[in-house]
């Protein structure tokens, strides 16, 4: 409950700090708004010209748009907040302030800077994806939703220590911020299921960079194309990398010489 009180009040301060500028809140809407309508546009687009995309109908591919921007929304909410100022931290040596105080580094690292704009892009992913589901009717069992709910966390798990390994990195080299802007730009492939492309390219977006397990993998939950094997497969991933970030921040810490050194 503590850490749960701490997360509160990191959001209450986002939000406090975004609303001082209250004409933010309609332009990032409307930006947001007109993404999300370029997304779907471009989908109506391809479907005047087939009925599937690697074996993926309309609604399924519906349903994961909705899904890449639940995730992305997480991603600009949360993780890429934080981890932009745990690097100016590293630059400026202000992370001293931050590893002095009496709760987890890791966890507090992770939740320092929370954009409220990022959870719009998560409810209009909510939005486009239960339409989708509900286009699917009856079709939708317990399962599926089940099987979502593990999924989504695994890939969120999967996505938040991608990105704390990679700006662990910060402790050794300077430029992190050029491989985060790297990992944002082939997010954006994740707007469509990883099958469609060449098997090397696959491979990067499943075991290089874990789009596949972000985006690709739940929205397969969610229509029902899911295997247990692949979920089993993606929650042991989870838990594998969430160690390794965690082993590796330790590690990073303790070769960690300071702002004073």
């Amino acid at each position: 409950m503590h850490y749960v009180r701490l997360l509160a009040t990191y959001v209450r301060v986002g939000v406090l700090n975004e609303f001082q500028y209250r004409a933010n809140f309609w332009v990032n809407l409307f930006q947001a708004v007109l993404t999300l309508g370029m997304s779907l546009g471009g989908l109506a687009v391809v479907f005047q010209h087939t009925d599937t995309v690697a074996g993926w109908q309309p609604l399924e591919l519906v349903a994961l748009v909705g899904v890449y921007y639940i995730m992305a929304g997480f991603i600009g909410a949360v993780i890429q907040p934080s981890m932009e100022l745990f690097l100016q931290d590293i630059r400026q040596g202000t992370l001293d302030f931050v590893l002095t105080k009496p709760v987890d580094s890791q966890l507090l690292v992770s939740i320092r800077r929370v954009s409220i704009w990022g959870f719009v892009t998560i409810v209009l992913g909510g939005i486009v994806l239960g339409i989708a589901l509900v286009g699917f009717g009856s079709r939708v069992t317990l399962w599926q939703v089940g099987a979502f709910v593990l999924a989504l966390t695994a890939g969120a798990v999967i996505v938040y220590s991608f990105w704390l390994i990679l700006a662990t990195f910060a402790f050794w080299f300077v430029k992190i911020e050029n491989i985060l802007v790297i990992f944002d730009s082939m997010y954006q492939a994740g707007r469509w299921p990883v099958t469609i492309y060449p098997p090397f390219l696959r491979a990067i977006l499943t075991f290089l960079v874990p789009i596949a397990f972000a985006v690709t993998v739940p929205a397969e939950a969610a229509v029902g194309r899911l295997t247990t094997v692949t979920l089993f497969g993606a929650l042991l991933l989870a838990v594998a990398l969430f160690g390794a970030a965690r082993w590796f921040w330790q590690f990073g810490v303790r070769h960690y010489s300071g702002a004073s050194a």
